[in-house]
């Protein structure tokens, strides 16, 4: 079987690695996590460089301490703090886009591409074409770019590893079998903290309630799409795109518990399922190791402890967010660039108490039908940074009309 390039296959010949690391987004939650296993692995891995949005403090002491040769701040105003708690280490610093690219083109063998949202794309690229190992935790960059993204790593050569808990599980739930033998996979949900809730409430819903996730600790944007659902619909495009697989094979079911993160379903009715505690350090560890693996820090998983595991599925009525992606993802081209652009700007609209919690969808769906040529493929990466811009304007200025429609 081949490595994972365009299409993610489980490998039987293991990839060669020097323990070089780089990561991008470091003091986010993915990164931080990566950081804890690194720490108790200190002797097999070697960081180069670190990036952070804007948090120089918290990037500066981290690079002290794993002794990188470079630390950026995507946010160019917190450049001066990051230089100046940087003075006399001997560590390279800088700041923005460009400062960000660099990073990703350290020599590192293995590189994870934490970067949350668009702006996390044009690195995870750079980081891409070098041809190496790219453990990839941003899903912009298929959601914004899958087709492009997957056809360079297989041009390139570079393994493209799935961090997404539910991905990590799917990939190695396939190694049971031959890809061609795969009948379908199923994505799980937690289903959030609106799970039981009813419309009329869910639709009362403040961000404050939004972000109390029941089973992960993850960043505002993350939690809120979690909460609407809109993140099993960017993994729905995510595992499209990684294991090159049409809609009718990709399934999402609920599952409150967050014990099974994936199944897959193979041709003689067999289903394989990877199972885990909900914690982030367990598919790191995976990614970080692969394809070995090594001692994890994570909770041991006790099923008798847990004593059931249930099941069911997601109603498109209270959370209409998934059939608006899988409609996003039937339409290809730039549509999921839109779908993702909207989703960015209603959560911003949501937290910052602009848009009700029924009206990150709405917005969503409005972006979309507002926008034309949505079957049309992207040519390029700018081209594909251009499409995020634009919906990203468009959604802005249809953010007060669903406002007032959704209050």
């Amino acid at each position: 079987m081949d490595t994972m390039t365009a299409t993610l296959t489980p490998p039987t010949v293991p990839a060669a690695g020097d323990g070089t690391i780089t990561i991008l987004g470091a003091t986010g939650s993915i990164g931080t996590s990566t950081v804890d296993l690194i720490r108790r692995n200190r002797d097999s891995y070697r960081v180069l460089a670190v990036t952070a949005n804007r948090n120089a403090t918290a990037l500066a002491k981290l690079a002290r301490e794993l002794g990188v040769q470079f630390a950026a701040v995507a946010d160019p105003s917190a450049y001066r703090e990051l230089k100046d708690a940087l003075s006399g280490s001997g560590i390279a610093s800088g700041a923005g886009e460009s400062a960000l690219v660099e990073a990703a083109q350290y020599p590192a063998g293995w590189v994870m591409a934490a970067i949350t949202g668009a702006s996390g794309l044009t690195p995870t690229l750079a980081a891409l074409e070098r041809g190496g190992t790219v453990a990839l935790a941003n899903k912009e960059c298929l959601v914004c770019a899958g087709d492009l993204f997957m056809r360079r790593a297989k041009a390139v050569g570079a393994t493209v590893l799935p961090v997404d808990s539910e991905h990590n599980a799917l990939f190695q739930a396939m190694g049971s079998g031959r890809r061609g033998d795969v009948r379908r996979v199923i994505i799980t949900a937690s289903g959030g903290p609106f799970r039981t809730w009813t419309r009329e409430a869910i639709a009362a819903a403040t961000p404050a309630q939004a972000l109390r996730h029941p089973n992960w600790s993850m960043g505002p944007k993350v939690t809120i799409d979690s909460a609407t659902l809109m993140n099993k619909g960017l993994e729905i495009i995510e595992a499209h795109h990684l294991f090159d697989l049409p809609s009718e094979q990709i399934d999402v079911v609920v599952h409150p518990q967050s014990v099974v993160h994936g199944l897959v379903e193979f041709r003689d009715g067999s289903v394989v399922a990877q199972l885990g505690a909900p914690d982030m350090r367990i598919p790191i560890a995976h990614c970080l190791a692969w394809p070995d693996r090594i001692d994890g820090p994570a909770p041991r998983l006790d099923l008798a402890k847990v004593a059931s595991l249930t099941f069911e599925e997601p109603d498109p009525v209270r959370f209409p967010a998934l059939t608006i992606a899988r409609n996003a993802m039937e339409t290809g081209g730039i549509a999921p660039t839109i779908f993702n652009a909207a989703n960015e700007i209603a959560v911003a609209g949501f937290l910052e108490g602009r848009l009700s919690f029924p009206g990150i969808a709405a917005l969503v769906e409005a972006t979309l039908a507002a926008s034309a040529s949505l079957g049309r493929a992207l040519e390029s990466v700018a081209d594909a940074v251009e499409v995020n811009h634009n919906g990203r304007l468009t959604a802005v200025d249809l953010l007060p009309q669903i406002a007032a429609k959704a209050s």
